[in-house]
């Protein structure tokens, strides 16, 4: 039977529906009635107390939905990265899961690219093209 994880589900669906425009207009309402509604409270403590809790446990929750849904979209786009790299021909197969090494490893990784970079701009100073592959040439 396949699993389903209701809280993925939840998030999902709630970051979609927070991030519409109705949602946004719904937020700036229920400010707008707060402030006109500042002057028959005198302004009090109270008042600002209920909007400072409201906002503080909706942006708390909030960080934990979007975290949630950052997580498996950042996860989705790597998996079809990878897709990509083991589909081309020549592609290098040690760049599958990148995201899962050290800073270390990952600057040994940056460095050879930079390097690759900066010949390829050299290359095209001197009217030459910078396509291809470094292995070719």
């Amino acid at each position: 039977m396949k699993h389903i994880n209701r809280y993925a589900i939840f998030a999902k669906q709630t970051a979609r529906i927070c991030g519409r425009p109705y949602s946004f207009a719904t937020a700036l309402a229920i400010i707008v009635v707060w402030l006109l509604t500042g002057p028959f409270f005198d302004y009090s403590d109270t008042w600002q107390l209920v909007i400072n809790t409201g906002t503080t446990i909706i942006t708390f929750l909030m960080v934990f939905l979007i975290q949630n849904t950052q997580n498996r979209d950042t996860e989705a786009i790597q998996l079809k990265l990878d897709e990509l790299i083991r589909a081309t021909q020549g592609a290098h197969n040690a760049l599958l899961d990148l995201e899962e090494l050290e800073q270390e490893n990952l600057q040994v990784f940056k460095e050879k690219y930079l390097a690759l970079g900066k010949a390829a701009r050299v290359q095209l100073s001197e009217g030459l093209t910078d396509t291809g592959t470094p292995e070719t040439k």
